[in-house]
């Protein structure tokens, strides 16, 4: 059907197919169309990238994309097919089940027999369950169908390790700023006009889409659809949109990044570090309990008796956070994290539990030395329980120097702290009851 224009001629109406592309969102019109059009992969895509070697060598194998959302996992399966000339199939983890596999596979082994291999794309792959992953075993092996997954979620944990030895991982990062303005002068050349937006705006824009490129379109297609007008300034620009939420996944692997970002920084001694980390957690909905927990083992575990101040500095912010609560009480918990960070550091109490430990996992039925056992019944006093055991308290130095590990056990050196902080007074103590155990000896 075609519509009259302002000259009387015919206007043909569009096609579906133009329609449909005219409707698209500006994410879907800029998808690239080759692989070298792809922004931010040059260690996958670039002229000595992984992907590219793979696809000179004419082997492409079963593989899975891991990477953050927006980063172009799917465009990049679609152009592999494409490269490899490859039929291109496409299922989501969310929405499909065995049975839609199952005939996915049939289909591919009907190509397969007119020559024509498949590549099936799942995304979201780590969404399937153990059975419906062990599914792709058969027709990986027969070569069938080339696999590509697409997974957020670490492969070691999120997927089954059959399916892992058979198939490479390639890591797709985050956009970089770069990445970004890359993307951002494609979507003005697309739409004729620059982005309305001051030089301090347009890199607030980028930031607020976190290394999401699809994020990053969607801001801006609100922009170009915008009335005429004078620049937007950062906040006015805020106050248009939304800020992306930050990737974390409490039971997700990021939680366990973003901790032991934390921890790690402390142990470092980098207060600012660690309060970036501290509020990336708390940013992100993390349990400020939880963070407390991890506070109280560090003050154990990293400091010690370096600062003996320091497991109670760590319970008392837990305290403070369970009375307070959020978020006056995540202050108590920043307070921790200074005063963590700068104390001395120390994992001798640590090291030297590690060691009692094995040490009695080796002598567990060794017999406590009778000098130091309890005896109290008569017979037990016959048997010679308490027999020559010296009470500290009546030595002119407070210390008997006696033996109190098991006879025949010799005696381990646990607990070496070093010349740091509250622990130098301690190496004091340890060299003269040293002295006074050699002498007595």
């Amino acid at each position: 059907m075609s519509n009259p224009d302002l000259f009387g001629g015919a206007i043909p109406a569009p096609t579906p197919a133009q329609a449909k592309a005219e409707r698209a969102p500006l994410a879907e019109k800029l998808r690239p169309q080759t692989l070298a059009e792809v922004a931010g992969q040059p260690h996958l895509l670039g002229p000595e990238g992984a992907l590219t070697r793979m696809l000179a060598r004419g082997a492409l194998a079963s593989s899975m994309l891991w990477g953050p959302p927006g980063v172009g996992k799917t465009t990049i399966a679609r152009l592999l097919a494409k490269a490899a000339g490859l039929r291109f199939c496409q299922v989501s983890a969310v929405f499909s089940g065995v049975a839609d596999l199952k005939k996915i596979f049939e289909d591919a082994e009907r190509f397969a027999a007119n020559g024509q291999r498949t590549l099936l794309f799942v995304d979201e792959i780590h969404r399937f369950n153990r059975a419906q992953q062990d599914a792709f075993l058969p027709v990986m092996e027969a070569g069938t169908i080339t696999l590509i997954g697409a997974t957020t979620e670490n492969p070691s944990f999120a997927l089954n390790g059959a399916l892992l030895s058979r198939a490479q991982v390639f890591v797709l990062k985050r956009l970089d700023d770069a990445a970004m303005e890359t993307l951002l002068a494609r979507a003005e050349a697309l739409s004729a006009h620059a982005l309305p937006l001051t030089a301090p705006a347009r890199a607030s824009l980028r930031a607020m889409a976190d290394g999401d490129g699809r994020a990053l379109l969607n801001m801006a297609e609100q922009l170009f659809a915008l009335p005429a007008g004078g620049p937007l300034d950062e906040a006015a620009l805020t106050a248009l949109l939304s800020r992306r939420a930050a990737l974390y996944d409490r039971d997700r692997e990021e939680h366990y990044n973003l901790i032991s970002a934390l921890h790690k920084s402390m142990r470092g001694s980098d207060p600012d570090a660690a309060l970036y980390w501290l509020a990336r957690m708390l940013a992100g909905g993390e349990d400020p309990r939880y963070i407390a927990r991890r506070l109280t083992r560090f003050a154990a575990e990293d400091i010690g008796l370096a600062d003996p101040q320091a497991l109670p500095q760590a319970l008392a912010a837990w305290e403070a956070y369970e009375r307070l609560g959020t978020p006056e009480g995540e202050v108590c918990i920043a307070q921790a994290v200074v005063y963590l960070s700068t104390a001395p550091k120390s994992n001798a109490v640590y090291k030297a539990i590690g060691a009692a430990n094995r040490a009695a996992r080796e002598t567990g039925s060794l017999m406590p030395p009778m000098n130091i056992l309890n005896a109290p019944t008569k017979l037990m006093k016959t048997l010679g329980y308490g027999e020559g055991y010296t009470y500290d308290h009546d030595t002119d130095d407070g210390f008997s120097g006696d033996n109190y590990f098991p006879e025949g056990m010799g005696r381990p050196d646990f607990y070496r702290p070093p010349e740091r902080g509250f622990e130098r007074e301690i190496n004091r103590r340890l060299a003269y009851w040293a002295k006074l155990r050699e002498e007595k000896a």
